[in-house]
Protein backbone atom coordinates (compact mmCIF):
# COMPACT_ATOMS: atom_id res chain seq x y z
CA UNK A 1 0.00 0.00 0.00
CA UNK A 2 1.28 3.44 -0.72
CA UNK A 3 0.86 6.51 1.51
CA UNK A 4 -1.78 8.15 -0.67
CA UNK A 5 -4.33 5.39 -0.27
CA UNK A 6 -3.76 5.23 3.51
CA UNK A 7 -4.47 8.94 3.79
CA UNK A 8 -7.55 8.54 1.60
CA UNK A 9 -8.85 5.88 3.99
CA UNK A 10 -8.44 8.10 7.07
CA UNK A 11 -9.67 11.31 5.44
CA UNK A 12 -13.40 10.65 6.09
CA UNK A 13 -12.66 9.83 9.74
CA UNK A 14 -10.62 13.01 10.15
CA UNK A 15 -13.34 15.02 8.43
CA UNK A 16 -16.02 13.61 10.75
CA UNK A 17 -13.93 14.55 13.81
CA UNK A 18 -13.40 18.11 12.54
CA UNK A 19 -17.14 18.52 11.87
CA UNK A 20 -18.03 17.13 15.32
CA UNK A 21 -15.55 19.51 16.94
CA UNK A 22 -17.06 22.60 15.34
CA UNK A 23 -20.71 21.52 15.72
CA UNK A 24 -20.67 19.87 19.17
CA UNK A 25 -17.53 20.26 21.25
CA UNK A 26 -16.63 23.90 20.64
CA UNK A 27 -20.12 25.35 21.29
CA UNK A 28 -20.39 23.28 24.49
CA UNK A 29 -17.03 24.61 25.73
CA UNK A 30 -18.18 28.17 24.98
CA UNK A 31 -21.43 27.61 26.90
CA UNK A 32 -19.55 26.23 29.93
CA UNK A 33 -17.19 29.22 29.88
CA UNK A 34 -20.12 31.67 29.77
CA UNK A 35 -21.85 29.85 32.66
CA UNK A 36 -18.70 30.02 34.81
CA UNK A 37 -18.41 33.75 34.13
CA UNK A 38 -22.09 34.29 35.00
CA UNK A 39 -21.78 32.35 38.27
CA UNK A 40 -18.56 34.15 39.21
CA UNK A 41 -20.28 37.53 38.71
CA UNK A 42 -23.20 36.82 41.08
CA UNK A 43 -23.81 39.60 43.60
CA UNK A 44 -26.19 40.35 46.40
CA UNK A 45 -29.53 41.52 45.01
CA UNK A 46 -29.38 39.55 41.74
CA UNK A 47 -32.56 37.69 40.88
CA UNK A 48 -31.71 34.13 39.80
CA UNK A 49 -33.31 30.91 38.60
CA UNK A 50 -31.88 27.62 39.87
CA UNK A 51 -31.68 24.45 37.79
CA UNK A 52 -34.59 23.14 39.86
CA UNK A 53 -36.74 26.04 38.66
CA UNK A 54 -36.78 28.07 41.87
CA UNK A 55 -36.71 31.85 41.45
CA UNK A 56 -35.19 33.97 44.19
CA UNK A 57 -32.98 36.87 45.11
CA UNK A 58 -29.36 36.48 46.22
CA UNK A 59 -29.09 37.73 49.80
CA UNK A 60 -25.57 36.64 50.64
CA UNK A 61 -22.56 35.35 48.71
CA UNK A 62 -21.09 32.94 51.25
CA UNK A 63 -17.98 31.67 49.45
CA UNK A 64 -16.83 30.27 46.11
CA UNK A 65 -19.10 27.26 46.42
CA UNK A 66 -22.44 28.52 47.74
CA UNK A 67 -24.78 31.48 47.99
CA UNK A 68 -27.87 32.26 50.04
CA UNK A 69 -31.07 32.84 48.07
CA UNK A 70 -34.33 34.27 49.43
CA UNK A 71 -37.26 32.50 47.78
CA UNK A 72 -40.03 34.36 49.67
CA UNK A 73 -40.17 36.78 52.59
CA UNK A 74 -38.16 35.14 55.35
CA UNK A 75 -37.50 31.92 53.39
CA UNK A 76 -33.77 31.68 52.72
CA UNK A 77 -31.96 28.65 51.33
CA UNK A 78 -28.32 27.84 50.71
CA UNK A 79 -27.66 27.02 47.07
CA UNK A 80 -24.58 25.63 45.37
CA UNK A 81 -23.35 28.29 42.95
CA UNK A 82 -23.04 25.95 39.97
CA UNK A 83 -26.77 25.12 40.18
CA UNK A 84 -27.72 28.66 39.14
CA UNK A 85 -29.15 28.31 35.65
CA UNK A 86 -29.92 31.91 34.81
CA UNK A 87 -29.63 35.44 36.16
CA UNK A 88 -32.99 37.15 35.56
CA UNK A 89 -31.98 40.64 36.67
CA UNK A 90 -28.65 42.08 37.73
CA UNK A 91 -28.13 44.74 40.34
CA UNK A 92 -25.98 47.73 39.59
CA UNK A 93 -22.57 47.66 41.28
CA UNK A 94 -22.23 50.03 44.22
CA UNK A 95 -20.32 53.16 43.28
CA UNK A 96 -17.28 53.83 45.43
Amino acid sequence: MDGGSALAQFLPLILIFVIMYFLLIRPQQKKVKEHKAMVAALRRGDQVVTQGGLIGKVTKVKDDAEIEVELADGVKVRVVRNTIAQVVSKTEPASN
